[in-house]
């Protein structure tokens, strides 16, 4: 710590902090430290979780410390999951639920991921994601999003905070002012948003005034830079938007939160502790930090530079006490609703539910099709693309063997969580064969394919599964080379589906999550259930 620095600064600046840690049983000792002077919250990451009732055990350890502590993680469930990043999620992400366009349904998977939540001692959800993705080749967004209307990804930004909170979790709208129209993942670099003030106003930031009107009080900056209201700074570090926009003119009151602070779009050119100064200094209250560097010396080089930047005028104290206020108010008003939430239901299939729901299939191209063909798992050439549901003769009646083309994921999906179609397929047929293939391993493309993909499935129905394949040119010359030889492949894509027609039956999950691989493998082998049963439906909803 900053020498002869005053007791009252240390405590400020260790409470607008909320880092990451390393153990799964046991608090840190630096930790209990740190909590002891003050710190205001702690985040969970995948490295935390083994089971329900371990992390129960957790967060009941530390709130031992501090009763008020605030204990976040980064469930967004989809892709982007902490709770089950070692099984692949249990309920479909935002993107699946946007292609349903179901509020209830939304709101009901929203509350179910809350009760687990709440269950496990957590009190902030760093989730939804607000973005409109309307650029389809975001690295970083994508199946993250409700989707590319500003309608859609609002209505379910509101929906999917009811939920949430309706369990006694706190939600927290990401990525202001909207992270959906970059081409660059944050993590490596800065993106940049090029539209104008009055595109960004319509397309962009209704669903931050969405979630407002659901009643969020925490919103997380996106690191990413917005011309049109700040040429200089990124949005994270940014007063024309954290205060004018945000505060100003959306009037918003709670608490600001950081994406995580070691993201290279704003620690390549200011560092670690320039740009967690800059932030709070910007209009921030609390930084999130621990995703990649979980140990107690970053969290003291960020305490001392807080400090060291009020003791030498670059950050205004008051700023910081504001900061530390609100992270305080936010601690008090979330803690009391997780108290408030007793009762929050009984374990529900709903997340199945939703993702049988979320499939489409799309039949084969008509002018690929022969005549009076009907292909395994199809509807007829022409037929409209349909949802959840399949014909008498969908299921394959062959062996299939299964190829699938697996990209390296952005760092915020966790690269540990299973996915994809062949295992769920085998559960229910076990003469399925398989296997999954890099962008590395495909260097000999050709003799690969050959001897990987389309040798073992000579005789077998061929299953090709792919993952945001059009953000990706060697999938989708692989896919090519393989539909060029098997034009009657069925391709299933796992991640956000373009317009394009591939030339063969096409079933879209809009997301890589466990319960979509089962919801496909379910309509390959005709064991499709109606979406949605009697049976199936959890109660009513708690209000308030």
């Amino acid at each position: 710590m900053v020498s002869s620095s005053p007791p009252r600064l240390e405590q400020l600046a260790n409470s607008v902090l909320q880092p990451g840690f390393v153990g799964t049983t046991e608090v840190p000792d630096w930790l209990r430290r740190r909590i002891a002077a003050g710190l205001g919250g702690v985040v969970l990451f995948g490295r935390n979780i083994v089971g329900p009732e371990q992390v129960a055990a957790l967060t009941a350890a530390l709130r031992a410390e501090n009763p008020d502590l605030i204990v976040a993680i980064d469930e967004e469930a989809g892709d982007v999951t902490r709770l089950e990043a070692w099984t692949g999620a249990s309920r479909p992400g935002n993107l699946a639920l946007g292609a349903v366009d179901d509020i209830d349904l939304t709101e009901r998977v929203a509350h179910d991921i809350g009760r687990e939540l709440h269950a496990a001692g957590v009190s902030l959800n760093y989730a939804p994601s607000a973005d409109v993705n309307s650029n389809p080749l975001n690295p970083v967004i994508g199946v993250r999003s409700f989707g590319a209307r500003t309608d859609i990804v609002s209505r379910h930004t509101a929906a999917w905070i009811r939920g949430l909170q309706s369990a006694g979790v706190a939600a927290c709208a990401k990525h202001f002012p909207g992270h959906g129209d970059t081409s660059v993942d944050p993590h490596f670099g800065l993106p940049r948003v090029t539209g104008g003030a009055e595109e960004i106003a319509r397309t962009a930031l209704p669903p931050f005034i969405a979630a407002m009107e659901s009643g969020v009080r925490a919103v997380m900056t996106a690191h990413l830079l917005v011309p049109a209201y700040d040429p200089a700074l990124p949005a994270t570090l940014s007063p024309r938007i954290l205060n004018d926009l945000l505060r100003g003119e959306l009037g918003f009151d709670g608490m600001v939160v950081t994406d995580g602070i070691e993201m290279g779009a704003v620690t390549d050119r200011y560092g670690i502790e320039g740009a967690t100064v800059r932030a709070v200094a910007g209009g921030v209250d609390a930084v999130c930090v621990g995703g990649e560097r979980a140990e107690e010396s970053t969290v003291e080089l960020l305490t001392d530079a807080l400090v060291r930047a009020v003791l030498d005028g670059t950050l205004p104290e008051d700023r910081l006490t504001e900061a530390s206020t609100r992270v305080r108010d936010f601690a008090t008003w979330s803690g009391s609703r997780a108290r408030a939430a007793t009762g929050t239901g009984l374990p529900s299939d709903i997340g199945l539910i939703a993702a049988r729901r979320a499939v489409r299939v799309r039949p084969r191209s008509p002018e690929g099709t022969t005549p009076g063909t009907r292909l395994p798992g199809t509807r007829s050439p022409g037929t409209a693309e349909t949802a959840g549901t399949a014909e008498a003769d969908l299921p394959l009646t062959i062996a299939p063997h299964v190829v699938e083309l697996s990209p390296v994921m952005n760092p915020a999906v966790d690269g540990g969580t299973p996915w994809g179609v062949a295992d769920p397929l085998r559960a229910l047929r076990p003469d399925t064969t398989s296997v999954r293939l890099t962008e590395p391993e495909l260097d000999g493309f050709d003799e690969v394919l050959d001897r990987a993909a389309l040798t073992p499935a000579h005789g077998r129905a061929l299953v090709v599964v792919v993952r945001d394949a059009a953000r990706h040119r060697w999938m989708t010359e692989a896919l090519a080379r393989l539909l060029r030889t098997r034009p009657d492949a069925l391709v299933i894509e796992m991640g956000v589906p373009t317009g394009v027609p591939l030339g063969a039956v096409h079933m879209i999950t809009h997301g890589a999550t466990r319960v979509s691989g089962i919801a496909v493998a379910e309509l390959l082998t005709g064991r499709a259930h109606s979406p949605e049963s009697p049976t199936e439906t959890p109660e009513k909803l708690p209000t308030g």
